[in-house]
């Protein structure tokens, strides 16, 4: 290769990794009842949120692992009621998370675990 074509393709090279996204933290969301959680949160791998989209009185809740604790259930509670969030402050990157409608007297009603 001559100078000229290595100098072309490097300038090219350049310019994707200026454009393309170098960040994998793309949002995750799930639901369980009327509840959605959601993470990466705001681009921040360690940040979690919780939308009550139940209008039932009860509160809802993301319960998640973090890597830096992962024996460590965590939970975050939405109790601000219909249509409203809540969220997280931020903390090593969560590696796995569910939604939960909350149930007074029932079982809660949870989607499955996910990983972001």
């Amino acid at each position: 290769m001559n100078m000229r074509r290595i100098k072309a393709i490097a300038g090219i090279m350049l310019a994707a990794g200026i454009v393309l996204p170098t960040s994998s933290a793309v949002a995750l969301s799930v639901t369980g009842g009327g509840v959605t959680a959601t993470s990466p949160w705001d681009g921040d791998s360690g940040r979690i949120s919780v939308y009550d989209g139940s209008d039932d009185g009860d509160p809802g809740k993301a319960e998640y692992y973090r890597q830096d604790s992962a024996g460590t259930l965590r939970t975050l509670w939405n109790q601000s009621g219909y249509k409203t969030r809540a969220t997280s402050a931020g903390g090593s990157k969560i590696i796995k998370f569910k939604a939960c409608d909350d149930n007074d007297w029932a079982s809660d009603d949870c989607s499955g675990w996910v990983a972001p």
